[in-house]
């Protein structure tokens, strides 16, 4: 069976791509012609060049016979907000149709828990949770909102359509890196003096990627599936890798008003002066909120592994330094 892949390149889309040429699938990987391609070296995929835009990406997915559209362009910064809408709306929408157009069989869309939204004050929630759509922060959880809402459409128009959330992967080949790889890479670099009093969950990338595939193979069609593991706070996580690494956590929290005046700081006044800023407002926004989940149904319907967060901890922390 032939696989047609987006965001290949990209962390969850690398390990994806391993574990289906393990699984002996052949696979086809969409990469536009500015992507770094350092995640494919050395792998057996037959690579395209495109965009999820194009008007004829249906003639690039010829000859395949299930879609895994991963691909999304992730940016908590103020300034991205036209191309975030664009990639992950627009693109969404156009990937799906094209997939129609192709004869597609089966899609797994990689939505994400940013589009269910959290619980009020930290409580954890499954996939029948859907905070409403204006309340969702920032224009990224916005857009996979929107995003996810075509999925949704696609499967009402007929198309076999199934959706996956995963929450915060963690492992090896996060190459931009991610949110919480970039908390690990800080912490390596011993740039994270102190810590917000936050809570997310964190799962291996690894069990990520067989989420896709089992959501491919078992998944129920127009249903959304949280593909997650453990809600552990900042603290809880910091204090693991001070286990594994041996170089000392942070001891104190930072009130948020803090990072919030420096991020509004860098979004108002320093970005527009053309230079580089360093903390996104929105990122600072969503810390306020614990994003607590429940994965329990794809653990029972699709058996979506629940592998070590140590492990995968560890794993992160090799990667990065080679």
């Amino acid at each position: 069976m032939k696989a047609f892949v987006t965001g290949t390149s990209g962390f969850i889309g690398a390990n994806l791509v391993r574990l289906l040429l393990q699984q002996g699938y052949a696979v086809r990987s969409l990469v536009r012609s500015t992507s770094c391609l350092d995640n494919l070296q050395g792998l057996d995929v037959e690579v395209v060049v495109g965009d999820l835009n194009d008007s004829d990406l249906s003639k690039l997915m010829e000859g395949c016979q299930v879609l895994f559209h991963v691909a999304a362009h992730y940016s908590l910064w103020q300034k991205d907000r036209e191309l975030v809408y664009k990639n992950n709306v627009l693109g969404t929408r156009n990937v799906l149709a094209a997939a129609r157009r192709a004869k597609i069989e089966r899609t797994v869309y990689t939505s994400s828990v940013a589009a269910i939204g959290v619980g009020v004050s930290g409580a954890v929630v499954d996939e029948t949770h859907q905070s409403p759509g204006e309340k969702l922060v920032g224009d990224y959880k916005k857009s996979k909102f929107l995003a996810e809402q075509e999925a949704v459409k696609a499967f009402e128009l007929g198309q076999d359509v199934v959706i996956v959330n995963p929450t915060a992967p963690v492992g090896a080949w996060d190459i931009k890196p991610t949110p919480t790889g970039d908390i690990i890479l800080r912490f390596l670099r011993r740039q994270m003096p102190a810590y917000v009093d936050t809570g997310l969950n964190i799962i291996d990338v690894r069990d990520v990627a067989w989420g896709h595939l089992l959501a491919l193979k078992k998944g129920k069609s127009g249903d959304r599936y949280i593909l997650g593991n453990q809600n552990i706070t900042l603290k809880e996580l910091l204090d693991l890798l001070e286990e594994i690494t041996g170089l000392p956590a942070p001891r104190q929290t930072i009130p948020v008003w803090l990072p919030l005046t420096v991020a509004w700081v860098d979004e108002k006044i320093i970005a527009p002066l053309g230079k580089q800023p360093s903390v996104p407002l929105d990122g600072v926004r969503m810390s306020q909120q614990k994003m607590y989940y429940d994965a329990s149904k794809a653990v029972k319907e699709l058996g979506l592994p629940q592998s070590s967060i140590r492990v995968a901890l560890q794993d992160a922390v090799n990667w990065f330094r080679q």
